[in-house]
C-alpha cells in the first residue's frame, strides 16, 4: 500500500474513533438526581443496578441486593446493610449512562438499559 493511501487510512481511522468517542460531563446533585432516579444502569460486568424514587436500589450480579441510594451535595452516595456506613461518588453522564468515579479514580461505567 503506498504510504499516502495508508497515511488517509489511518486518518480516517482517529476520526472514526473521535467521533464515536462518547461526550461525558460533570454532573451537579439535581443532574445526577435525574441521571438515576426510575432508571437502571447495566454494568461492563454484567451486573446490573435499580434506582428506585424511594431511595432503594437493587443490584444484582448474579443474585439480588438491597441497598440505599442518595445524592448528597453534588455526589451519588449509596449504602449496602448490614454495613451503614456510606460511599459517595462523583458523576459524570452522556445520552447513554453514566460513570461513577471514586476517591482513588477508580470508574465504574453504567449504560441505561430501561
Amino acid at each position: 500500500m503506498k504510504t499516502e493511501t495508508m497515511a488517509f487510512v489511518l486518518g480516517l481511522a482517529a476520526l472514526s474513533g473521535t467521533a464515536q468517542a462518547e461526550a461525558w460531563r460533570s454532573l451537579d446533585g439535581a443532574a445526577i438526581q435525574t441521571a438515576l432516579e426510575g432508571r437502571k444502569l447495566t454494568y461492563d460486568s454484567g451486573a446490573w443496578q435499580d434506582f428506585r424514587a424511594s431511595g432503594r436500589t437493587l443490584y444484582n450480579a448474579g443474585q439480588d441486593s438491597w441497598g440505599n441510594w442518595g445524592v448528597r451535595g453534588d455526589q451519588y452516595c449509596s449504602q449496602w446493610p448490614p454495613n451503614n456506613l456510606w460511599a459517595c461518588y462523583e458523576v459524570e453522564g452522556s445520552e447513554n449512562g453514566v460513570r461513577f468515579i471514586g476517591e482513588s479514580g477508580d470508574v465504574t461505567r453504567g449504560t441505561y438499559s430501561d
